[in-house]
């Protein structure tokens, strides 16, 4: 028996089965992927205190989450972290690099880095803005 279920509290297992679902379709379409996990913290005494979050696939870094300690804000680690996921994804052969932000004083950052906005959407979530920018690397300098 078939049956339709609306709900605001699906149980994770369900999620995943969605989630997977939609991952693994799209995996069958995509040829040559080969995606490969980056990350790069910053540690101190073995604890993270900042790091990075994405992957490499066809061509591009994705950088999915940058994060930086309160305290450490404001001294170029999360510029450090992005520089460094760049070097990588070029060693990698990636050509470009894409990033996503909601936060303004965020999209300056990666404007100084060398990303410009491809895209951006009003309202994202309330008063937020979605940006997605990209950046071109080039293995003689990022």
């Amino acid at each position: 028996m078939t049956s339709w279920e609306i709900t605001s509290s699906p149980s994770g297992f369900d999620e995943s089965v969605v989630s997977e679902g939609v991952f693994e379709y799209g995996r069958r379409l995509a040829s040559d992927g080969n995606a490969q996990s980056l990350a790069c913290f910053l540690r101190k005494d073995g604890d993270v205190v900042a790091g990075g979050l994405g992957r490499t696939e066809y061509g591009r870094l994705f950088i999915t989450s940058v994060w930086v300690s309160e305290w450490l804000r404001g001294q170029g680690i999360g510029s450090e972290i992005i520089s460094r996921m760049e070097r990588e994804a070029i060693a990698r052969n990636c050509r470009d690099a894409l990033i996503e932000t909601l936060i303004e004083r965020n999209v300056k950052l990666y404007e100084r880095l060398g990303y410009t906005s491809i895209a951006h959407i009003p309202h994202y979530v309330g008063d937020f803005t979605r940006q997605i920018m990209l950046k071109t690397l080039r293995p003689d300098g990022v």
